[in-house]
């Protein structure tokens, strides 16, 4: 082995000593963990301390269901079961078990905010805190149209909620931190901005407003908190958009302003109940602004149709009229003015401002329960006879009749038809009330290409 020079071994262990002090000099005392990093006594920020408060109120949700086992259509049918002297046969599930996150938003009363999908259709629901503890919830009540879910803890018992934020005061740029339970890891906390707001028209929900972030959002996220530096909640993650499943830095938070109005209805009525204006409405393009003869602005929303009887009719609103602004929000298309109604409680008032013929008018409306209408099949058709079908007067295209009745051995019967099967379309044409229904059946009598929604099932019969 080669000697080393005296001197410079000498140089070596100063340099390693010094190299040593400095690095002790940069970790922070053992009685003070919890400071914040410091290099030449100044202070690095650090997300550390909001997070601790904010992790707490974040919890690990489990939901495991019961799905009834397919069989064949003829195992199930009584007559082909009586030809051939078949034994009878026991029902089979499979359990489907499924994780997510969510936030407990009061610890008195142990309520957790979450996504509709996290919880759809859960028969056990099992929540596991950040202390380790594992306590088991039921469904306060869900919206599929928010995918907002509520749930309630057994126990009540030493929980830490989470401070409401406000939204509405989100602008693009602002960091946010999202925390969750990724891929079923545990909890997780990822950071990044607001990347866009009030993204809508996504198909992945009925009333979006979404909050984009870059921050890591990935499967088991959903139903997490998104908060603010000052560790307020300030929106759900719901959703990612990408193509394998994974995270690309583009995620989406339904907004507190809308999860909270949505909680309120589903904790006091266990349900959401909406209600209507009584317009039909489509996004103001450039084209027709000059035909309007107004100036296009920042959008708004044209009233194609007020249906008689309705709040808008009565408050004078018609067909042309364009509304840009509701309860001081602006309007910046259809999707807009729906989210407004469709999160407003019925007798709720809401203050409008439309331009018509180019000037500036006001008005306030009242949100109404939607009237339903019944009538028998067969004033319909006589292939409809044994059937009792409901339309809303104020349905959206494409929402469809629902059958409420249909009496066994019909004409309805043996078509196919069931109670609560929802027809979306007859002749490739979409039904949204009885008048759609009328000119779909006059278009062809020969028959009737019907489409039907049963449950989470879609598909079609034929009536000759």
């Amino acid at each position: 082995m080669a000697l080393v020079d005296p001197i410079k071994k000498q140089f070596v262990i100063s340099s390693l000593i010094s190299l040593f002090a400095f690095v002790l000099l940069l970790l922070p005392p053992a009685t003070e963990a919890a400071m914040p990093f410091a290099v030449n006594g100044k202070s690095l920020p650090s997300l550390a301390d909001m997070v601790e408060r904010v992790v707490p109120a974040v919890v690990n949700i489990s939901t495991s269901t019961r799905i009834k086992v397919r069989e064949n259509p003829l195992m199930s049918d009584p007559f082909f079961r009586h030809f051939f002297d078949l034994p009878k046969q026991r029902q089979r599930f499979r359990e489907n078990k499924s994780l997510g996150s969510g936030v407990i938003v009061d610890a008195k009363r142990g309520l957790i905010l979450t996504n509709y999908h996290v919880i759809k259709k859960a028969d056990k629901i099992t929540v596991t805190l950040h202390d380790g503890r594992i306590l088991r919830a039921k469904i306060v009540g869900v919206d599929s149209e928010t995918d907002v879910g509520v749930i309630q803890l057994t126990t009540h018992k030493n929980l830490t909620a989470l401070p409401l934020g406000n939204s509405n005061l989100l602008r693009v740029g602002d960091f946010v931190v999202a925390v969750g339970n990724p891929f079923g890891l545990g909890q997780t906390v990822t950071s990044g901005i607001v990347s866009a707001l009030g993204r809508k028209g996504l198909g992945l929900e009925g009333y979006e407003d979404f909050i984009q972030t870059d921050a890591s959002i990935n499967p088991g996220n959903s139903g997490g908190a998104l908060v603010n530096l000052a560790g307020e909640l300030i929106g759900i993650n719901t959703a990612i958009l990408a193509r394998g499943g994974g995270n690309v830095g583009i995620g989406f938070a339904i907004p507190i302003e809308m999860a909270q109005r949505i909680m309120s209805q589903l904790v006091e009525y266990g349900e959401v109940r909406r209600g209507l204006l009584g317009v039909r409405a489509q996004d103001l393009t450039p084209e027709l602004a000059a035909a309007f003869g107004i100036r296009l602005r920042e959008g708004g929303a044209v009233i194609t149709r007020a249906v008689p009887g309705s709040s808008a009719a009565r408050a004078g609103l018609t067909a042309g009229d364009v509304i840009i602004q509701a309860n001081k929000r602006k309007i910046h298309d259809s999707a807009d003015l729906r989210n407004v109604i469709g999160l407003s409680r019925i007798g709720e008032r809401v203050s409008l401002t439309y331009l018509r013929d180019g000037k500036q008018e006001n008005v306030t409306v009242v949100v109404r329960e939607p009237e339903r209408l019944r009538l028998e099949g067969e004033t319909i058709d006589n292939r409809f006879a044994g059937a009792v079908l409901e339309s809303m007067a104020d349905q959206k295209k494409g929402e469809g009749i629902v059958a409420i009745t249909v009496k066994f051995n019909s004409q309805a019967w043996q078509a196919g038809l069931r109670p609560k099967d929802r027809i979306l379309s007859v002749n490739r044409r979409l039904v949204g009330d009885f008048n759609d229904l009328k000119k779909a059946v006059q278009a062809d009598r020969r028959q009737m290409l019907i489409n039907i929604q049963r449950g989470d099932e879609g598909f079609f019969i034929l009536l000759r």
